[in-house]
């Protein structure tokens, strides 16, 4: 089930897989020991249902029997945004593991419904191809690769394997909770559609993998610390889906309407959080900072001399390695 270029990549590699109980990542487990994969399993308690305890104890099982190492994380409590401040929890967790342990690649168990029902979403919402295509089976990332082995399978060819091989998993009632809005278009479009429309919507998946590659340059993005930058490839779609692009490895989704302020204005803050600056050739992405530090007369006079963007003077401020790579970068422009 798992396709030769996948098992090419994850072979002879330290793969680290994100483990949850349920029906997707354990078909994942399983198939990774069926085809000799090396892994380690990672999973997160939020400590919000009492089954959580049992999902736990499951994957311990799992990696004692099979000789694997299992990372446990006990979330703090979540107050409010669940689902994103879940996700960031998440993600944070696997990022130090594998920053700590080695690990090349994260394996996450997202199959072709998650991608189908990823993809009419963002239709709904207003979005082009590179956006309509959404996850992609492999993304390199900062310093390592995310790699979604499942894309290509639906979700009944999961259960369909877990139950011909009767191995256990477990269902998350909250997946029934149609008030998540991601659920709502599961259970109402995306399941419906591909029950009928499987293999077609398989297929169309293929072609908009190869429009995709044609229409999106690849750009390198580079980091200094906390800082990132990449030259513009003079395409605005390509500088966006970028843009975009890091933003997500970062854990926030740009909105449509910040998509839209990034067509037309020079430097844009988004969320709070983050500072999006395209200036001349290239484009500096760095955390927005609003209680400066004290600037000396020598940094302000450096910034005016280069034009640099007054929201993105506080970071490279308070990192001198950034403020040196991009007066590197703006004088060899000049």
């Amino acid at each position: 089930m798992l396709e030769e270029k996948t098992l090419l990549k994850l072979k002879d590699n330290k793969n680290l897989l994100a483990f949850s109980g349920g029906a997707d990542s354990t078909a994942l487990f399983f198939l990774l020991l069926k085809h000799n994969i090396p892994f380690d399993i990672a999973i997160v308690d939020y400590g919000i249902r009492e089954q959580s305890k049992r999902e736990v104890a499951y994957a311990q099982e799992l990696a004692k029997k099979h000789n694997l190492t299992c990372h446990l994380f006990k979330a703090p409590k979540i107050e409010r945004n669940f689902e994103a401040k879940a996700r960031e929890i998440r993600y944070g967790f696997f990022e130090e593991l594998i920053k700590k342990q080695g690990y090349e690649n994260l394996l996450t168990a997202h199959h072709l419904g998650d991608r189908f029902e990823w993809m009419l979403m963002q239709f709904c919402k207003g979005a082009g191809c590179a956006e309509i295509a959404g996850m992609q089976s492999v993304q390199k990332r900062d310093f390592y690769t995310l790699v979604r082995p499942l894309l290509h399978l639906d979700k009944k060819e999961l259960l369909s394997y877990l139950h011909a091989n009767e191995k256990e998993y477990f269902e998350d009632e909250s997946n029934f909770d149609e008030d998540i809005k991601r659920n709502s278009f599961r259970h109402n479009y995306s399941s419906p559609l591909l029950e009928k429309y499987l293999s077609g919507i398989k297929k169309s998946f293929d072609y908009i993998d190869e429009d995709r590659a044609e229409l999106i340059e690849e750009i390198e993005i580079k980091s200094i610390n906390e800082l990132a930058y990449f030259k513009s490839s003079k395409n605005q779609r390509t500088d966006i889906f970028v843009i975009d692009k890091y933003l997500k490895s970062k854990l926030y989704i740009l909105s449509a309407n910040e998509r839209e302020l990034l067509k037309s204005q020079k430097t844009l803050v988004v969320g709070r959080k983050f500072v999006v600056n395209q200036d001349k050739d290239f484009v500096f992405i760095a955390p927005y900072i609003t209680n400066e530090s004290p600037m000396s007369s020598e940094f302000k006079e450096a910034c005016r001399i280069l034009k640099i963007e007054p929201k993105l003077r506080p970071y490279l401020n308070k990192d001198k390695e950034a403020f040196h790579t991009v007066t590197k970068i703006l004088n060899s422009t000049s």
